[in-house]
């Protein structure tokens, strides 16, 4: 038995993720009344979600206590390739949303949330994101509340920079064994992905390749385009070398298993570790990593942008440039206030569609239909925003690298 586990660890852990893959669709389709498998799913996301708000706090707190003064952070350039970045999306889906109008049948669909969940300005979201960075942390961390998790270990963290040597030790002790617990959860990764599959086959069938196509199809194509066009121009930009290698890499390791968890909470430990595997400073990752997932929410400002030009080309009203850059802008600002609000992107549809003037009862219905194609969109949404975390990481970092004449590992 030894000998099988040692084997078997010794196979990648991206080949071994796509042999789950594989397995979980063809018992999707050939066993489907076997839902123990789909059991795996819950377990291994649901162990992520557990274990990944203790480990945020612990590393962006106990990074920023060993932070001493004048040691080298690149944290400035992270936010604004995070901020640039997700606005570039929205304006391709804006300008994707022009090229290839699609419509809608908002008759035939019913509203699948309360209009008065979703938030009714812009006003309304900054004001959800303060009141989550006040929230009490241990209900931050019960609540996977990131927001404020962030929040409250930056203020111990800098708090604790004046503390002993032993306790910054303490510190680290715990920091590891959390990130320790995390890499054993990752191991069953293969085991819990081939259960995420089979749930998302054997419920939906092969249909939810097929409905709604036209919408869909330009939903990806727009996180395709940004994704192996836009931030691979960005990435150039800041390092002035091929791209593709890291661009690609990141993908690979990253977007897989956020595809498939559709969770970016559950893959910051994975993000975690191809930074640790691309030798980047843990002094920095630790922090930009989990601030990552709250505020680069490319793949959301995608949604938001595509289903409410949709709304709009759907009812006739006409849209100039302006109020499409508007447009742009409001849906980058709206998806980086994502993870405060209930339901996610979706549920800012309905923020965007009132810059036309679309009620919130028609709105709601093309919530509705996102989350019909939530399947497919929201999984690939995901891995888009969680693979761009690792990649403008590793830029920012490279960046540096090249300044000081050091060779990078791609």
């Amino acid at each position: 038995m030894k000998g099988i586990i040692e084997k078997w660890n010794s196979i990648s852990l991206v080949k071994r993720i796509l042999c789950g893959l594989v397995i979980g669709a063809i018992l999707g389709v050939v066993a489907k009344q076997a839902t123990v498998i789909g059991l795996l799913g819950e377990l291994f996301v649901g162990a992520l979600k557990a274990v990944a708000p203790v480990l945020v706090f612990f590393l962006v707190m106990g990074s920023l206590a060993q932070h001493k003064d004048g040691q080298k952070s690149n944290m400035g350039t992270v936010i604004s390739l995070y901020l640039i970045a997700t606005f570039a999306a929205a304006l391709v889906a804006v300008v994707g949303s022009f090229i290839f109008p699609v419509t809608v049948n908002l008759g035939a669909v019913a509203a699948t949330q309360d209009a008065a969940a979703a938030p009714g300005g812009i006003g309304e979201v900054l004001k959800t994101l303060l009141l989550n960075i006040v929230s009490n942390p241990v209900k931050s961390i019960v609540e996977a509340n990131y927001i404020g998790i962030l929040a409250w270990s930056c203020v111990f963290g800098l708090a604790l920079r004046k503390a002993s040597d032993k306790t910054k030790a303490l510190l680290s002790d715990v920091s590891e064994a959390v990130t320790q617990a995390v890499r054993w959860v990752i191991s069953f990764a293969p085991f819990g992905i081939m259960g995420l599959m089979y749930t998302s086959i054997s419920t939906s069938g092969m249909s939810i390749f097929v409905d709604y196509g036209k919408l869909l199809g330009l939903l990806l194509g727009c996180m395709i385009f940004v994704a192996l066009v836009v931030n691979p121009l960005i990435v150039f930009l800041n390092i002035r070398q091929n791209p593709y290698p890291l661009v690609f890499k990141c993908l690979k390791e990253s977007g897989i298993t956020a595809f498939c968890t559709r969770s970016s909470a559950a893959n910051i430990p994975v993000n975690m570790e191809l930074c640790k595997s691309l030798g980047l400073n843990e002094d920095n990752y630790s922090v930009s990593i989990p601030l990552g997932a709250t505020i680069n929410m490319g793949g959301a400002a995608v949604t938001i942008s595509v289903l409410s030009l949709a709304t709009v080309h759907t009812l006739g009203i006409p849209v100039d440039i302006p109020t499409a850059l508007i447009l742009s802008l409001l849906s980058a600002v709206s998806a980086c206030g994502a993870s405060g609000v209930a339901g996610g992107s979706l549920l800012l549809i309905p923020l965007a569609c009132s810059l036309f003037g679309v009620s919130s009862d028609i709105a709601m219905q093309v919530v509705g239909i996102g989350f019909i194609i939530g399947v497919i969109q929201d999984s690939c949404e995901t891995g888009l925003n969680s693979s761009t975390d690792a990649l403008l990481t590793a830029t920012a970092e490279f960046k540096q690298w090249k300044k000081e004449g050091r060779k990078l590992p791609i």
